[in-house]
């Protein structure tokens, strides 16, 4: 069984077939948020703060960090996010920057083992970035893509995954530190793009036998109740195989499919984690009340 093992300075989180679905939460990240992105340039850090916090308490076992501000010192903006968020949260951090020099400055202030996101399949992306994921002892999320672009078919798709899987084994990084993003692609534009990403996953599962990740809401771009949607989604690619994604976790209603879906699948032991979640609590003194209830004698 493929695990994929990553860590702060004070928990580890086991990314694998046999363990409970991986959410990484995605919203530290100012690509489409004005006001985060002014005030991160600006050096004001409170919301990636709070969202830190409120992701992990709404269950999310990892954290996304992007600091993709255009015109901005990224790898200054990330280091320091990465710093501030290891300091009020304990989950693992994924460093997410298509700049090499800002995921340097990630890993070089990072305590524990991160997830690097990501490589690519194009020739330039892997000898630069592999040899960095190799120097920190990090685990690195592989994009399905290359020079060509992103391929419609999920063949070509697993290709790319193989190429980039064989490659870092060349520079000393096991599978099991290769997460690969199979690319999910919008249902509402490409009807067959469920059944497509699902095949994937499982080959990538079955034959590479490596853990998998991706932008959950993806799939429901430009559809009506997306959440709903995503929340399908989730459970049928988890059934396919996938043990990650980097999604929302304060959409309740997502996250609940993937605890449903971790009981169905057997990595729930005993349902705990469900039952500690969603079991109404007792009225208070109820219980003690009916203890000791005297009885009545029979005459």
């Amino acid at each position: 069984m493929s695990k994929t093992v990553v860590s702060s300075d004070r928990k580890e989180v086991i990314i694998g077939f046999d363990q409970p679905f991986c959410i990484i939460g995605e919203r530290i990240n100012p690509t489409g948020r004005k006001l985060m992105a002014e005030e991160m340039k600006k050096g004001d850090y409170s919301r990636v703060i709070s969202d830190a916090e409120a992701q992990v308490k709404a269950g999310a076992h990892m954290l996304d960090v992007n600091a993709g501000i255009p015109l901005a010192d990224e790898p200054g903006i990330l280091a320091k996010s990465i710093q501030l968020v290891q300091e009020v949260v304990d989950v693992p951090i994924s460093i997410d920057s298509s700049i090499v020099e800002a995921l340097e400055a990630g890993l070089a202030v990072y305590k524990g083992r991160p997830l690097v996101n990501s490589v690519t399949g194009e020739e330039e992306r892997l000898e630069v970035v592999l040899p960095l994921v190799k120097k920190y002892d990090a685990a690195v999320v592989a994009i399905s893509n290359d020079e060509t672009g992103i391929s419609e078919d999920p063949n070509v798709r697993y290709e790319v995954a193989k190429k980039i899987v064989e490659r870092a084994e060349d520079y000393g990084i096991k599978r099991e530190d290769v997460v690969v993003d199979p690319l999910v692609m919008p249902v509402g534009a490409i009807n067959s793009a469920g059944i497509g990403v699902f095949q994937l996953i499982q080959r990538l599962r079955n034959e590479l036998k490596v853990n998998t990740t991706c932008g959950a809401s993806n799939i429901s771009f430009g559809l009506p109740n997306r959440h709903g949607l995503n929340s399908a989604f989730l459970s049928m690619a988890m059934c396919a195989g996938m043990t990650s994604a980097i999604m929302n976790p304060l959409h309740s209603e997502e996250v609940t499919a993937i605890k449903g879906a971790d009981v169905m699948m057997g990595v729930d032991p005993e349902c705990r984690r469900w039952i500690n979640t969603f079991r109404e609590p007792q009225p208070e003194n109820e219980g003690s009340h009916n203890r000791t209830r005297p009885r009545r004698r029979r005459r």
